[in-house]
This record gives structure tokens, sequence and C-alpha cells, in this order.
């Protein structure tokens, strides 16, 4: 186990993964600085097979568990809704469905019409869920569900910076390769159900 360094040293102990206990780092497992229990440091260890931030001080294990973002696509007249990701997204220039993430203790439903409406400026009736989309070594789950908009015009809102509505032959550049899975999953569906 590494030796911590005193707050009055002017360098800190580094840990076998090369980052210093305490510090959050860009390690894809997340590694916490700081135990949720006692607030003591922590550094990442191999338990059952993974790499996982461990306190130093209690020995507390964190297992990091997912983030849950939802999706939603809009559509009407034959056309559907994309917004073109503004600064500080991922992506940004780039065009998406309307998205966000869902705030704990949130129905998933009630997170997919709030994250319309701030990015839409459109109230919109949540229908079925199109899919789980989830990809190694991301920690974002993201569940889209189709949609239709009530009458109006969107406005671009919060992580968007433009807004429009496109055919599925004239798509803008697509952020994401899963969004053009999701579109044929949810033409997909349609043609299901005759619609």
């Amino acid at each position: 186990m590494p030796e911590l360094a005193s707050p009055e040293s002017e360098s800190r102990s580094v840990g076998k993964d090369g980052f210093s206990p305490g510090r959050l780092s860009d390690s894809p497992t997340g590694q916490l600085g700081f135990c949720a229990a006692c607030g003591s440091p922590t550094e990442e260890r191999d338990v059952e097979g993974s790499m996982r931030p461990v306190c130093l001080a209690c020995g507390q294990v964190v297992f990091l568990d997912p983030k849950l973002a939802v999706g939603v696509l809009i559509a009407r007249d034959g056309r559907i809704l994309l917004g073109k990701r503004g600064p500080g997204t991922r992506e940004p220039g780039k065009w998406s469905f309307p998205a966000g993430f869902v705030e704990r203790g949130e129905r998933v439903e009630h997170a997919a019409a709030r994250e319309a409406r701030e990015e839409t400026n459109l109230d919109v009736e949540i229908g079925d869920l199109i899919g789980l989309y989830s990809s190694e070594g991301e920690t974002v789950v993201l569940a889209v569900y189709a949609a239709t908009a009530a009458a109006g015009d969107p406005e671009a809102g919060d992580d968007l910076v433009e807004i429009g509505w496109f055919s599925v032959a004239e798509l803008p550049e697509l952020a994401f390769p899963r969004d053009r899975h999701i579109m044929e999953a949810w033409l997909s569906s349609q043609r299901v159900m005759g619609r």
C-alpha cells in the first residue's frame, strides 16, 4: 500500500495505478477521491476481478453503478425532431435526439417528457420504449422512448443550439453511431404496428 504524504508535503505519493490516492482520476472506473463512509482517501484495487475504489482507512469498497439517461425520438408527419448539440456537450455541432439524465427518484417516463420540454419547448406524449443502449466502457445507459409532439413549433433550449425536423432519408451528421440504430428500431416497430 502506498504511503500517504502529509498535507504540508509538496509531493504526493502515487499509487500503482499512477494516480495519487484521494485524487479524482480520468480512470475508466471513475475513481472516487474520498470514501463516502469515512471521508478518507481511496485508491483503485482489484476487487472481484475489476478495479474499484477502496478506502485506505476503513476498507469500504465502492461498486460504481452506471448513470441512466433518457432520449426521446419525437415524430410528426413522418419526420423526426433532432437537435444540434451545443458547446460543452459530447459531439458538439452534430445532431441527436433530445436527451438528458434521469434524476434520482424520478420516473424514467417523466424524465423523458421533462428533457423533451427543456430541449425543444414542446410538450410530448411519451410512447413505447424503443430500447436500452449501452456499450463496453461507457458509464451511461440510455433508455430511448418514442413520443409524439403536441402542436407548436419547437425551440432549441438547454444543450441544443438548433433544432429541426428531418426525414429519415435526409439526416444531418449524427452525433452517435447508436442514433441510426435507434431510428432503425423505431422504423421497424412502426412497420410492425402498421403505422
